[in-house]
């Protein structure tokens, strides 16, 4: 009797570890480890963009694009494959060329179309350049950890807060991602900035954005939250060119940590 009830409390605390760790929970070192595949190729799943796949190798998206002939608005498909390792893609990169070029949604995954019917041309929103970038804190919680780029690893910075406060976006853009997709960020929301920057959210109990949806400075895009970690944290991140940055040269001077 005694080693049922020990059994079960095992149980019981096995599980909720697991939901505090937003039940897919990875270390920091996986999290951070941007392997390339052996093959080189990276194949599409549902919900990714072609954001998301760049920043989960740490590569500039225009440059994963021209290496695959993906134009704007960037959109592909599930099934595909994209060369990631850096070399040209020589095979078909796309189930409708012709389709990725003029549906409305940039850079969504999305069924191969069905039908040949025309689609309004997207016009991408205007963006401005990096000098008019006004840079705010993505949260009002305590600087916790700080980018680094040796052992640990961080790419980016962590901000503690409590369950459903507020994230805000920390200066103006597009939203180009929000999921769960990336291995280790729980649910993710990516703002592209302008052609140069990037940045993320991750960790959220709530996202409140959607995909081409552009944002304000300053607005509330989710909630904190521990989905992908084992705390309630935000983890933000800069990224320049593809490659990260620290967010701390970036945000403004704060006192109180």
């Amino acid at each position: 009797m005694r080693f049922t009830q020990t059994a079960t409390l095992v149980m019981l605390a096995t599980l909720l570890i697991g939901c505090a760790a937003g039940g897919n929970f990875v270390s920091v070192d996986r999290k951070f480890r941007n392997t390339v595949p052996a093959s080189g190729v990276h194949h599409v799943k549902r919900g990714e963009t072609l954001y998301a796949i760049a920043w989960t190798y740490g590569i500039d998206y225009r440059q994963l694009a021209s290496a695959n002939s993906i134009y704007p608005p960037y959109t592909i498909y599930p099934g595909q494959k994209i060369r990631v390792d850096g070399r040209k893609n020589t095979t078909s990169v796309a189930v409708n060329s012709s389709a990725s070029k003029t549906t409305p949604s940039p850079s969504v995954v999305q069924s191969a179309p069905t039908s040949s019917a025309a689609v309004p041309a997207y016009t991408p929103p205007k963006e401005s350049n990096d000098a008019t970038l006004t840079w705010k804190w993505p949260a009002n919680g305590r600087l916790i950890a700080q980018y680094s780029n040796t052992k640990p690893v961080n790419k980016g910075i962590d901000i503690a807060g409590s369950m459903g406060e507020s994230i805000f976006a920390a200066t103006a853009g597009t939203v180009v991602y929000a999921g769960q997709g990336l291995r280790g960020y729980g649910n993710l929301v990516i703002v592209k900035h302008n052609d140069t920057y990037l940045s993320a959210y991750a960790h959220a109990s709530r996202i409140l954005v959607s995909e081409q949806e552009i944002v304000k400075v300053g607005q509330k895009i989710a909630e904190i939250g521990s989905t992908g970690t084992d705390k309630v944290m935000l983890h933000f991140e800069i990224r320049q060119n593809g490659k990260p940055v620290d967010p701390l040269q970036y945000l403004p001077k704060r006192t109180g940590g």
